[in-house]
């Protein structure tokens, strides 16, 4: 194989071989925390942008199937593993790891000492890194880009507005880089599924005469969507509404709030998080950088509904008065445990009550 590197902007080197296709890249280093669901995370495109670090330690022992991908192309920018199986054993599997890697043209490195990457991205939090073939190639650049997050929602977000499904509730998502298992959840739910482009204004919106709005995952940083505010505040006064990770976000700052990033993530399957109505632990599917300042929100307007048992984050909020509600995890939950699922189901149940009126505040 043949050697690469992975260089920290912090001046770190670690070396590995390559996997997939033998191109430079870069962005911000991240890792998840996950035993399994590897293919669902790279290809979730909320890791545009992302050199994704695996923390487990064996990748790729089941393969690559065709079902459980949750886009259509692989978003992430890289991928850093510490020993990949080149043999998978699985009925489903239909290649490994390193041949999906090579076809989508995503580079990536193998046995790399995952363990000592990440104490790094934890010891520097946030931290971008370079792919390179000639360790010495970047060691002095200063010149670290920062991936620009209209730029990342741009690439991931559909083109041109799709429908799915023919069911009783009419649900436009409005996408920034969605995942499929959301599609499946809502048609699990009896909806017709209706997905426009990030920016769709919201008279085209109405005009497809929604009974409710879900605000889906993506990429970047929730402030510099600055341009959509308007029309998610707007979306949220005329029907009801969900918000998921990247959506919930956008619904705080739509109002008022705040966002900030956290240290280094919370990117995982196995993170509690409170239910503050019910008192109840459920453990959850997260993939973000980003949290809303719980002291940003309008307390006349927005409860906190969910809360992070290990750093007391906000995980989830609800309107006082219009039919709102936003998770900052993932209840779809590929991969992950399901133990939110019922989220969609209040959705729905947000839907039917409101029999479609509008809920803007007289």
């Amino acid at each position: 194989m043949t050697k690469g590197y992975l260089v920290l902007e912090t001046g770190e080197v670690f070396e590995g071989d390559w996997l997939g296709a033998e191109s430079d890249t870069e962005g911000e280093v991240v890792f998840n925390t996950s035993m399994t669901g590897y293919q669902e995370m790279m290809t979730d495109p909320s890791y545009a942008g992302q050199i994704l670090t695996f923390c487990y330690p064996i990748i790729g022992s089941y393969g690559v199937n065709e079902v459980d991908d949750e886009s259509a192309k692989l978003t992430v920018s890289a991928v850093i593993i510490n020993d990949v199986c080149e043999e998978p054993s699985h009925y489903q599997s239909t290649s490994s790891v390193s041949e999906q890697l090579k076809k989508a043209d995503i580079p990536g490195l193998a046995n790399v000492d995952t363990r000592s990457l990440v104490a790094a991205i934890r010891k520097h939090k946030t931290v971008k890194g370079k792919i390179t073939q000639i360790k010495e190639k970047h060691m002095e650049l200063k010149d670290w880009n920062n991936k620009d997050t209209v730029k990342l929602v741009e690439d991931v977000s559909v083109k041109e507005s799709e429908i799915h499904g023919d069911g009783a509730y009419h649900v436009v998502l409005v996408d920034f880089g969605y995942k499929k298992s959301i599609i499946n959840a809502l048609l699990k739910e009896d909806c017709k599924v209706t997905i426009v482009p990030y920016n769709t204004s919201f008279e085209t919106i109405q005009s497809l005469k929604p009974d409710g709005i879900l605000l889906s995952n993506g990429p970047g940083d929730p402030m510099e969507l600055k341009h959509v505010f308007p029309t998610v505040k707007a979306l949220t006064e005329n029907f009801p509404t969900l918000g998921i990770c990247l959506g919930h976000q956008l619904i705080a700052l739509a109002y008022g709030g705040k966002t900030e990033k956290l240290p280094f993530g919370h990117r995982g399957g196995n993170h509690p998080v409170k239910d503050l109505q019910t008192g109840k632990v459920r453990m959850t599917s997260q993939n973000h950088g980003y949290v809303v300042v719980e002291e940003s929100l309008d307390k006349n307007a927005f409860q906190v509904l969910f809360r992070n048992v290990n750093d007391k984050s906000v995980e989830g909020i609800k309107h006082i008065h219009l039919p709102v509600l936003s998770v900052q995890f993932h209840p779809e939950a590929h991969p992950g445990p399901s133990d939110t699922e019922y989220i969609f189901m209040e959705f729905i149940h947000q839907v039917i009550t409101s029999g479609g009126k509008k809920y803007v505040e007289a």
